[in-house]
């Protein structure tokens, strides 16, 4: 099976398919193609395995993988390599587990236009094998379905959609206490919430969902604090919602005088209060809050690449990017668009946007509160794959080590997914989710970029595959 672009007509955008025939421009190597399908043995030879748990490396092992899991991985002597295998020269290379972006959109119903599947080649070429989809509805389900089917048939080149979940924004509470219900009935696997969430609402949904045993992840609301969120079970916080608030002195009166207001007037609010929440950061009153959040297993994913981009400067150049062809010409005029809407942009406010987020992500880390990576993509600037190396190396710029950045990529989602049994680590009985890296990321993050091979689901793809994985992805948008 090769990637084809498939054009419908009536001026409906362009839409990512799957077809059995032959398609010149994407000229996988013979082990790629002949692994589409069937899982070919695999045997990776004398590599540097990145151990995620000890933080260490396992010198000149062998990883056998078969059947699309990893049989071995031992000392050579220690493997008996079969004959049919494909063996790839690790020597002077380090292996680690398939990269996950824990927030990522794949689909874009809010704008009623065709699923993000374009992105897919974007994220398996740069080391994504697993994403979590941050705003599902129900009616997306069997596209779900199918992506995860075709991945684990070997027809879908894809990152495995580890979790989904949907956005509830009920307009009473019993409106929202069904939303929850019917999220849970079609399938998905947590409930979203968005900052205008209202404190009653938001209620509801962790009463709701509590009952349905449906994890509740997403913004806090901005009319709740970040502990009471924490303590109320919501597991997972983005973007560092309520963290500038809660470090900060004014907390409680920020928070009141948002209350009792609508969903679209609240997040007004906040924002009007943005400069004020910035400059009253205390980092006295920080580390008291990072050491209470520590406590109650609630997981920060920060997406440290939105304020960085936004202190980037103004967005006039996105044509000048190389990476720019790789989007659907619908995503294109998104960005677009985005970039004439948006208030000129106020690069003091963003450069204190970014330095707050970096001391708050160094104290949260320092306390022991739980860091994942995710990127928010495919936002303006965010592209997919890509953004993900970019937030590793924000999150040791604000001080984790390598180790733990590369932790928060892999074995930290792993667990809080509930699914480090299977995926996560490079270990024996796990799925074989991997990538061949030139370099050590141990010794520098950024090292993660310098792929060599990618292996999906016990399926391999060499640098030329990962190549043509770019080149069709350009020339079919």
């Amino acid at each position: 099976m090769y990637w084809r672009l498939s054009r419908a007509t009536a001026g409906v955008a362009a839409a990512v398919t799957l077809v059995s025939t032959f398609v010149p421009r994407l000229s996988l190597s013979e082990e790629a193609a002949a692994a589409v399908g069937a899982r070919p043995i695999i045997a990776i030879e004398g590599v540097s395995v990145v151990d995620v748990l000890s933080g260490t490396l396992l010198d000149a092992r062998t990883v056998l993988i078969v059947d699309g899991r990893i049989a071995a991985t031992a000392a050579a002597t220690a493997v008996d390599v079969p004959p049919v295998a494909v063996r790839i020269d690790g020597r002077g290379r380090y292996l680690i587990p398939g990269l996950v972006d824990m927030h990522v959109h794949l689909f874009n119903n809010f704008t009623h236009r065709a699923p993000n599947e374009w992105a897919f080649p974007l994220f398996v070429a740069n080391g994504v094998t697993g994403v979590r989809e941050m705003q599902s509805v129900p009616a997306d389900m069997p596209s779900l379905t199918r992506w995860r089917a075709g991945v684990a048939r070997g027809d879908l080149i894809a990152p495995h959609v580890l979790a989904a979940g949907v956005s509830v924004t009920g307009d009473s509470v019993a409106s929202t206490r069904r939303q929850v219900r019917e999220a849970h009935a079609a399938g998905l696997d947590f409930v979203k919430i968005f900052s205008g969430v209202t404190e009653l609402h938001w209620g509801a949904i962790l009463e709701e969902a509590r009952a349905l045993q449906m994890p509740v992840c997403g913004h806090v609301p901005a009319a709740v604090t970040l502990l009471d969120a924490a303590r109320a079970g919501q597991r997972s916080n983005e973007h560092l919602t309520q963290v500038y608030e809660a470090c900060s002195a004014m907390e409680q009166q920020l928070v009141r005088g948002r209350e009792a207001r609508g969903r679209t007037e609240t997040v007004k609010v906040r924002e009007g209060q943005e400069r004020e929440v910035l400059e009253s950061f205390d980092q006295l009153i920080c580390d008291r809050i990072a050491t209470a959040l520590a406590t109650s297993g609630q997981v920060q994913v920060p997406t440290l690449v939105l304020p960085h981009f936004e202190a980037r400067g103004p967005r006039t150049d996105f044509w000048d990017d190389a990476r720019w062809a790789y989007l659907r010409v619908d995503e294109q005029a998104r960005w677009e668009r985005f970039r004439k809407e948006q208030p000129a942009n106020d690069e003091a406010l963003a450069a204190q946007r970014l330095e707050v987020s970096r001391r708050i992500v160094m104290t949260l880390h320092a306390a022991g509160v739980r860091i994942l990576a995710g990127t928010d993509a495919p936002m303006p600037l965010v592209y997919p794959g890509f953004a993900l190396h970019e937030e590793l190396q924000l999150l040791a710029d604000a001080g984790l080590s390598a180790a733990d950045a590369l932790r928060a990529a892999t074995i930290w989602p792993a667990e809080f997914l509930g699914q480090s049994d299977s995926s996560g680590s490079v270990a024996v009985g796990k799925r074989a989710d991997l990538v061949l890296l030139d370099e050590n990321p141990l010794s520098d993050i950024s090292n993660t970029q310098r792929i060599r091979a990618v292996v999906l689901d016990g399926r391999l793809f060499r640098r030329a595959d990962l190549d043509a994985l770019l080149r069709d992805a350009r020339s079919t948008q």
